[in-house]
């Protein structure tokens, strides 16, 4: 134990301690507990959404990451419950079977349901401002809420449309009022329908137990917090606040009620928290190897994954072709624990492709090493590769001895 500067003691962690606590925390170390999808997303608190779709989009990756391959289906289901299905819901009819619902945390995410009273803080403070990215026309969120009374759940191209010119950010007067609506809690995103939000109002679609909850702001930001550090299992300052978007000094006004407990990690500079019950078990077990989104949330916070895995990672999405180091989508491949590198897949019919593969240099050091990553790269990709439904995998460019990934990827075909 040391001394905190408010004279708490901390808990003394070393830096390859705090990363084991991260990986169970996040389900990806040891035994995934019961419950499969809705348990996942229990545990992690959120789920960030993405419209780029590769393999698959980023909120299937996430439990497919975790969970191996559980079918796609079956995962909007756990997400979207009886409400999945746009249309299956009445004008009249509640939906109020879904197991979650999507908000404004990390990013636009999948929530739990019951955590909707949790973020009347944000809610309240969409309200005092009275306007988020646009001013709300008059008039507009009134026939929104009546169209949705009347005709049940509709997306944005049925209430009027999204755009008032081809311009991305000139949202139509419809757009604007149905996301205010969101913003302050009026409706809900009740599932997507070929990427487009299905909304309904928040009557009909949340438990009446938990819509009519409303915590104070402390009390909404104490969960949060306490939240965030379980899912994480130890966390800085900085890591607690980007979880769910919140402010620095809001972390500070709450920490002492949240029940983390003060940890100074080796190697980090900042003080952190860890989760009690995380320090109590040791944190043993089988490691996963997989390809990540890179909106997961192990890795969605590029300075806490510079810090705790020593990887540096960038979306090149949006940079140039010419000027891109690693690939379009590149994905951070996890095993043994660690972030070896990145693989840019990509997919022709059924041959699921490896455009570039760029290892770490620590992890090709040696020939054992390499024998290693190699080995762990083609379990990544025939994991990916049959789930998607592919029955074939192609390396394209790799920085490893090409003889050793044929090789590897051979050993590795599913029987």
């Amino acid at each position: 134990m040391v001394q905190t500067a408010g004279g708490t003691p901390a808990v003394e962690l070393g830096a390859d301690e705090a990363r084991r606590l991260q990986l169970r925390a996040q389900g990806f170390l040891g035994a995934q507990p019961r419950g499969g999808v809705p348990a996942m997303l229990e545990r992690l608190g959120a789920v960030q959404l993405d419209t780029i779709s590769v393999l698959a989009r980023s909120h299937e990756l996430v439990p497919y990451a975790r969970l191996g391959p559980v079918g796609r289906g079956a995962i909007e289901s756990a997400y979207w419950g009886s409400a999945n299905g746009h249309r299956k819901g009445s004008a009249k009819g509640s939906r109020k079977g879904a197991g979650a619902f999507e908000y404004w945390a990390h990013a636009a995410s999948i929530l739990p349901m019951a955590d909707w009273p949790l973020f009347a803080f944000r809610r309240r403070a969409y309200l005092r401002r009275g306007w988020r990215w646009h001013k709300v026309p008059e008039g507009v969120c009134a026939e929104i809420r009546a169209r949705l009374r009347s005709d049940g759940p509709l997306t944005t191209k049925e209430l009027g449309g999204a755009k008032a010119s081809a311009e991305w950010w000139d949202w139509s007067d419809h757009k604007i009022g149905i996301e205010w609506l969101l913003d302050v809690g009026e409706v809900v995103c009740v599932e997507r329908v070929g990427w487009r939000r299905v909304y309904d109002l928040a009557e009909r679609a949340v438990p009446d137990e938990l819509r009519t909850r409303e915590p104070d702001d402390d009390a909404c930001l104490t969960a949060l917090v306490a939240r965030a550090g379980r899912a994480l299992g130890v966390a800085t300052r900085g890591d607690l606040a980007d979880y769910y978007r919140i402010r620095q000094d809001q972390v500070d006004q709450v920490i002492d009620a949240t029940g983390l407990v003060p940890a100074k990690v080796a190697g980090w500079s900042q003080r952190a928290w860890a989760d009690p019950d995380a320090l109590a078990t040791a944190s043993r077990g089988r490691h996963a190897t997989t390809l990540l989104s890179p909106f997961d949330s192990l890795v969605w916070d590029r300075a806490r994954t510079s810090r705790v895995f020593g990887f540096d990672h960038r979306l090149e999405a949006y940079v140039p072709k010419a000027k891109r180091v690693h690939g379009y989508f590149a994905m951070p491949l996890l095993a043994g624990g660690r972030l070896l590198g990145r693989v840019d897949p990509a997919r022709e019919g059924r041959t699921l492709i490896a455009r570039q593969t760029s290892l770490e240099p620590w992890a090709t050091r040696t020939f054992a090493r390499t024998e290693t990553s190699a080995a762990a790269l083609a379990t990544a990709l025939w994991r990916a590769a049959t789930w998607v439904g592919c029955d074939d995998v192609r390396v394209e460019r790799t920085d490893l001895p090409r003889p050793l990934v044929e090789s590897a990827l051979k050993a590795a075909t599913p029987t």
